[in-house]
């Protein structure tokens, strides 16, 4: 996820700098984005044989309920104790350094400050919580023992954050304008409704996902990934499409 967000994060720079008109702000927030994922990742790499407390702990437990009732003795896991674990508020910083640059640039897009600065927060969350859903449920694919809380609670956050993006989204000028015709869409309706059933199969996918998941066979998981695929692309869908239009609209 590091590695993707930092990708990411890479591209609004070099976009920011280069394509469109610079914005001092947004630009130096990317920059700090790639340091700050970059020194993540390379830290989590170094440290990753200390493990995780926490797994290690818990692993341990386990072992010694499992050995209590069958009498079956394993060796505990292996962990370098030379080498510090990594700390986790790392990922605090390119998160951090990612809201200003997002406020930056949506105090720039005009309008009502606070509908852009709301609409431009909101999406960023909205899609980047489907996109760590998706990317997440790769992970149950091929350690199929994980629990499944950190998925459940990204898709119940998905499902939540749906409703002020659409919200959002729909105030005046907004999709509502495009949906009663005030804005012209330049393709006769045909993009406005093409919006419209990206937001509806949104959370209708979110809502689905979360079904799969009260499933306790592996292939739930399977379904429950395929269905963020389709989750990732419809909810792009909701929020760039909406944004195309209302900007071609002003």
């Amino acid at each position: 996820m590091r590695g993707t967000y930092l990708l990411m994060a890479a591209g609004a720079a070099y976009i920011g700098l280069f394509v469109i008109e610079p914005l001092a702000v947004r630009d130096i927030a990317s920059i700090g984005v790639v340091l700050a994922s970059g020194y993540a990742l390379v830290s989590s790499v170094i440290r990753r044989k200390a493990g995780v407390s926490g797994q290690v702990a818990l692993t341990e437990a386990r072992t010694e309920r499992v050995a209590a009732m069958t009498g079956i003795e394993r060796e505990a896991a292996e962990k370098d104790v030379t080498v510090r674990e990594f700390d986790p508020r790392l990922d605090l910083i390119a998160p951090i350094l990612g809201f200003v640059g997002v406020v930056a640039a949506g105090l720039e897009a005009g309008g009502p400050a606070w509908l852009a600065v709301s609409r431009f927060v909101v999406g960023a969350l909205f899609l980047g919580v489907v996109t760590d859903a998706m990317l997440l449920g790769h992970w149950y694919l091929v350690q199929p023992g994980l629990a499944r809380g950190a998925l459940l609670e990204l898709v119940y956050w998905t499902g939540w954050l749906w409703v002020p993006e659409v919200a959002l989204l729909l105030v005046p000028t907004g999709m509502i304008s495009a949906i009663n015709g005030t804005i012209d869409d330049g393709y006769n309706g045909l993009l406005t409704w093409f919006w419209v059933m990206c937001a509806i199969t949104t959370i209708g996918l979110v809502i689905t996902t979360r079904l799969a998941l009260k499933e306790r066979a592996y292939s739930a998981v399977m379904a429950a990934t395929g269905l963020l695929y389709l989750a990732i692309l419809t909810a792009f869908g909701t929020d760039l499409v909406a944004r195309a239009l209302l900007s071609s609209a002003r």
